[in-house]
Formats: structure tokens, C-alpha cells, sequence
């Protein structure tokens, strides 16, 4: 599944292409994604303007002049611009800009979703629970710490609970814990204020990094111009079973939390 860095690596290679174009017309070619594609989305949108394109978590938010388009790619769902009007069986949304390109939305597994709201963005139903962005200010340890307090949750399912904090998918909580040096399964009230500033520090760090080489590609996503991204090359734990941890040459350990495959090292994460 696309998680933050992924989608962060899609705005930013998207914004210089859509800020102040026009949307000439939409065609809906599947509507029945993860929520139904509204029957008027055309209606709503057609001849507004792109003012900005934002993130909120995993959501992609298109400011237009009246209202917001948003956007989720689920799990194999990608954005592209393209000059051709070649499109596939799993081309399911379709934005022509008045430049004659076209804004494509490719999800062969009809996870993803494409939504309007007229309304504050923020007060969205998807949106108005979520916890803080992970990048912002006002996540640190101190956060962490004060959510935890007397909570019984792995500390991996509660880092990857949205209304903690948001954006942090599996890959991602594998990686930050192990660089913070917790062992996943660890209860999350039992983790002290020390370990928690190391911990959002590790998740600062690793996004950045992820998203500075341009996400992860895990089967289906690639990034806007059909390329794959390389941060999978410098995952330390994640899918790398039996192979020796990069720092104590331990085996790295596979084992299932949540229903998730969980990636440590049992000598360096405590």
C-alpha cells in the first residue's frame, strides 16, 4: 500500500505540473472504487481551477476554486499526466486539463477513492479525527508520551493507529522502531519519555529519508511518471527475514502482529 512518503513523492512531483490549470472535463469510467465516486463529480468540478494540491495523511486534497477534490490511492493506485489518450482497463477516473493533458487514476485493485467536499476540507468525515502529521512541529515524543499513557496496544499498532498520528503505514513503523531500538511488541504505556523522543525521531528521520529517494516500491506503485522508487534498497529490517541485522549481525526475526508481518532484530530492539 502506497503510505506517506509514497503519496508526498506524488504531490510534489504533481504541484509545478497542476497549480493554476483547469479542469475541462472528467470522465468516470469505474465508479465503484473503496467509496462510490459521486454520480455529479463531473458536474462539480468541471472549469475549476487547481489553486493547490495538498496531503493530509495518505490523502491527496486538490484545492479548487469551490471545494476540494480528494484522493486516496488504497493499495495499488497511482497518478499520472500523460499526453495520450491510450488508456488501460484500470484507468478508472480521468481529468483533462485545459493544456490537453490528462490526470489519470490507475488502481487495479479499485482500493483507492476519488471524493468531493464543498465544505472546510477539515471537517471531511476521513479527515477531522486524524492525528498530527508526522513532519509537523507538533509531533515528538512528548505527544507520543502523553497518547500512550496507560495504553496496553503494541507500541507498533498503536505508532500505526491514525488517530495518533497519521501517515505511518507497516513499512515505516518497522523501520522507525528498529532505528529507535524498541521491540515492536512492546506495551505502549510501558515505554518512557526518553524512548518515545528517540522514537519520534526515528519516524522524522525515516520518512524524510523515504521520501528524499522517493518512496518505496512494493509490487504496483510507482511514482507519477511510471517510474519505480528506490527506498526499498535501504530498508534495514523490512522483508529482510534470517539475513543479519545491519548492526549486531543478529538474524532478523519475521513475526505477525495485528494481523501485519513484523520485522526485528531480538538483540537490538528492547
Amino acid at each position: 500500500m502506497p503510505e506517506l512518503p509514497e503519496v508526498e513523492t506524488t504531490r510534489r512531483g504533481l504541484e509545478p505540473h497542476l497549480c493554476g490549470r483547469r479542469i475541462v472535463s472528467v470522465e468516470v469510467r469505474q465508479p465503484r472504487l473503496r467509496w462510490p465516486v459521486p454520480a455529479d463529480l463531473a458536474t462539480q468540478v468541471r472549469g475549476q481551477a487547481i489553486r493547490a494540491l495538498k496531503r493530509r495523511g495518505k490523502y491527496l486534497l486538490f484545492e479548487l476554486e469551490a471545494g476540494h477534490l480528494i484522493i486516496h490511492l488504497g493499495m495499488s493506485g497511482s497518478l499520472r499526466l500523460s499526453h495520450r489518450a491510450d488508456f488501460g482497463k484500470h484507468d478508472h477516473v480521468i481529468f483533462t486539463l485545459d493544456d490537453g493533458r490528462f490526470l489519470v487514476l490507475r488502481d487495479p485493485r479499485r482500493f483507492g477513492a476519488v471524493l468531493w467536499w464543498a465544505d472546510p476540507v477539515e471537517t471531511h468525515p476521513l479527515l477531522r479525527d486524524l492525528g498530527p502529521e508526522p513532519l509537523s512541529p507538533e509531533f515528538d515524543g512528548a505527544w507520543l508520551y502523553r497518547r500512550s499513557r496507560g495504553s496496553h496496544r503494541a507500541v507498533k499498532n498503536f505508532l500505526m493507529d491514525q488517530h495518533v498520528v497519521v501517515g505511518i503505514g507497516n513499512i515505516y513503523a518497522n523501520e522507525a522502531l528498529f532505528t529507535a531500538g524498541i521491540d515492536p511488541r512492546r506495551p505502549a504505556g510501558r515505554i518512557g519519555r526518553r524512548r518515545y523522543d528517540r522514537l519520534a525521531r526515528a519516524v522524522k528521520a525515516v520518512l524524510e529519508r523515504a521520501i528524499g529517494q522517493g518512496g518505496t516500491t512494493l509490487r504496483d506503485f510507482v511514482n507519477e511518471e511510471g517510474r519505480p522508487s528506490y527506498f526499498q534498497l535501504a530498508l534495514q529490517v523490512y522483508g529482510w527475514a534470517g539475513k543479519p541485522c545491519p548492526r549486531c549481525r543478529t538474524p532478523i526475526e519475521r513475526i505477525t502482529l495485528g494481523q501485519r508481518a513484523t520485522y526485528l532484530c531480538p538483540r537490538c530492539q528492547r
